[in-house]
């Protein structure tokens, strides 16, 4: 079990925080669950694919603008998006609100480093940025 006053929110990621639930050295590798929360106006993530892992995002308040790989869609409260392995996704909040929602990989992903991290690289840009990228299975489409 993990009690709620347990709060590690990643730092680093813009003002967005990811707050680790689950990760996958808690979960045996299976999973890893995040709960995310944009503050209005967030860019989000823009087009990227993982080539190991699935990702799913479950709306818990708030709207969210989500490209499933082919149109952008809003995911409202109780809405679920699931992409596959390999498949193209982004997301951003284009409201006045702020947006909840849960992000679930699978497997368990390490993706603590780069949710802590991404906006450290980020602004060093380049070929560290992109490498750093890579490492963390996550392809971003130009």
């Amino acid at each position: 079990m993990r009690p709620a006053a347990d709060d590690r929110a990643a730092a680093g990621v813009g003002k967005s925080p990811y707050r680790n639930l689950a990760s996958h050295a808690s979960t045996g590798g299976e999973f890893g669950l995040y709960k995310v929360d944009l503050r209005p106006k967030a860019p989000g993530a823009k087009t990227h694919f993982h080539r190991s892992i699935s990702e799913s995002f479950y709306v818990l308040s708030g709207e969210i603008e989500l490209y499933d790989g082919e149109r952008w869609v809003t995911g409202r409260q109780g809405d679920f998006l699931y992409v596959p392995v390999g498949g193209l996704h982004a997301f951003r909040n284009d409201s006045d609100d702020p947006v909840s929602m849960l992000m679930l990989f699978s497997p368990g992903a390490a993706r603590e480093e780069y949710f802590e991290r991404v906006a450290e690289f980020a602004r060093r840009g380049g070929e560290e940025l992109r490498e750093f990228q890579v490492r963390h299975d996550s392809f971003f489409i130009q």
